[in-house]
């Protein structure tokens, strides 16, 4: 056997085992990851089979298979947060300048933060609500696969490290007040007022396999479908379509676009950059 038809094999025998784990893992926790992007999936496998001290995939299938802790950690491993307050905060004064008007039209607002990861975004649009008087009469759904990053965007409690690079992307975002007024400090780190928690509702709610639940004025999803392989991103374009009401706003994350799926010319582009797009069809 030649080295090239020994590479081939190897690939070839690792991409099996980390089918057989997906499908396992559906099977038995019925957590979807068979159309996430391969690439993605595999590094993140294997960094969870050294985490656990094995030396196989297939050990960590029969791990995960029996043993629900080690099941969590996977789950842990492939939604690893990437998020902060008033991330891409030109998205966020855009949305002040742009959005909040036509917010202001409507007599009750839903809004729905699609992998909402440890909530961050979520209090960054709690706090904008709060200061344009929008928040009273919105709701916001702030759902994620990760039960466990759901409880810390519950809890509301962040390092307070972070506070210096949230305060930086707050300013820039248009924050019209001090920062340090919505927070307070714990032995944790910093909790933000359960004034900004009272009109979310968090939910576990998988995009690889669950259904529309309400009907919103807004969804943002960002930098999440970038994971995702391309029928399962146009499956997840489809739900959003479906859960939007007509002229319904959809923002997307600065690695993502519109162009190139089925749903393209039923949204119009509000403003490519920022990547937000009002729904028109």
């Amino acid at each position: 056997m030649s080295s090239n038809e020994r590479i081939y094999q190897e690939t070839d025998r690792e991409r099996i085992e980390i089918e057989l784990l997906l499908e396992g893992v559906y099977r038995i926790y019925g957590y979807d990851f068979r159309d996430y992007a391969y690439s993605s999936l595999k590094r993140r496998v294997w960094h969870q089979v050294y985490a656990e001290q094995l030396v196989t995939i297939s050990e960590l299938q029969g791990k995960v298979l029996y043993d629900r802790a080690c099941f969590q950690r996977l789950i842990n491993a492939f939604s690893i947060p990437v998020t902060e307050m008033f991330r891409d905060p030109t998205m966020f004064k855009m949305f002040r300048s742009e959005v909040i008007p036509l917010l202001r039209t409507y007599p009750y607002i839903r809004i729905w933060h699609a992998g909402c990861s440890t909530g961050e975004e979520v209090y960054s649009m709690a706090i904008m609500l709060q200061e344009e008087g929008l928040y009273e009469k919105t709701r916001l759904y702030a759902t994620d696969i990760n039960d466990r990053v759901l409880k810390q965007a519950k809890d509301g409690i962040y390092s307070l490290e972070k506070m210096k690079l949230f305060t930086t992307n707050y300013l820039a975002a248009g924050g019209t007040r001090s920062f340090s007024e919505y927070y307070v400090a714990t032995q944790d780190g910093v909790q933000f007022h359960p004034d900004l928690r009272k009109n979310v509702i968090f939910a576990e709610h998988n995009l690889a396999a669950d259904h529309s639940f309400n009907e919103f004025n807004v969804i943002l999803c960002r930098n999440v479908m970038i994971y995702f392989n391309e029928p399962l991103r146009n499956r997840v374009h489809d739900l959003f379509y479906e859960s939007l009401a007509p002229l319904g706003i959809l923002v997307l994350g600065s690695k993502e676009s519109m162009h190139f799926t089925p749903r393209k010319a039923q949204y119009e582009e509000m403003d490519r950059n920022e990547k937000m797009y009002r729904k028109i069809r």
